[in-house]
């Protein structure tokens, strides 16, 4: 995957004699570690245990929550959440042959991705009626958005930047630290010019810069 690297290039003789080897070790080290990314648990709530959480959304005091399930079919859901009881205020299931996965709140309108069937469905954000559907080449991990446009993922280090009217892809950031491409990025949440996501089959949380796609910060909750 393709990302932007600092590349210094040193004038005089000494720059002309280094070889590639070389260059790549330098290129390498001019990348920073993630920061520590620090945290403290302020309250814990109850959560429906058997709901498989792809997605989550904290708008208007309310949490929205999508989920996805193969094993048993017909289980895939959005709903809104009490978060105190852990209980589902408003739901709607997904027909069974559908995975549900990230969604993101955006003017009026919730979008839920799914896994596998390379469908979005778009809803009304009060009512949950369905208004409209995309497709997309791939698969359908997590979503958010900065205002303007969708972000979503599909379980590589890459970012998709979609148009919210026709889904259409504006470009992509590919997502990367001081290792190399951060590949498995999973929910998606923009706050405050950055987006956190998780890593799957991990505890961790990263911060990214979505102007460059680095990793600037990290948090480990395991």
């Amino acid at each position: 995957m393709k990302y932007t690297l600092t590349v210094i290039f040193l004038l005089g003789l000494m720059a002309g004699c280094k070889n590639k080897t070389e260059d790549n070790k330098e290129d390498a080290n001019a990348i920073t570690v993630p920061a520590v990314l620090s945290y403290s648990i302020t309250n814990v709530y109850p959560h429906n245990t058997g709901s498989y959480t792809e997605g989550l959304e904290w708008h208007d005091n309310a949490l929205y929550e999508s989920t996805g399930d193969t094993e048993y079919k017909g289980k895939s859901k959005l709903a809104k959440i009490d978060l105190l009881t852990g209980k589902d205020i408003q739901q709607i299931t997904l027909a069974k042959e559908y995975f549900g996965e990230g969604i993101t709140v955006l003017n009026g309108k919730i979008y839920q991705l799914t896994y596998k069937e390379e469908k979005c469905f778009v809803y009304d954000f009060k009512t949950f009626k369905k208004i409209g559907e995309f497709t997309y080449k791939g698969q359908g991990w997590g979503m958010t958005n900065d205002g303007k446009y969708l972000i979503m993922d599909e379980g590589s280090n890459n970012l998709y930047y979609r148009d919210p009217v026709t889904f259409q892809a504006v470009k992509s950031v590919g997502v990367f630290d001081n290792n190399g491409p951060v590949d498995s990025i999973n929910e998606l949440e923009y706050v405050d010019g950055f987006i956190y996501a998780n890593k799957w089959l991990t505890n961790y949380i990263i911060k990214i810069d979505p102007s460059t796609g680095k990793v600037v910060a990290k948090a480990d909750f395991s």
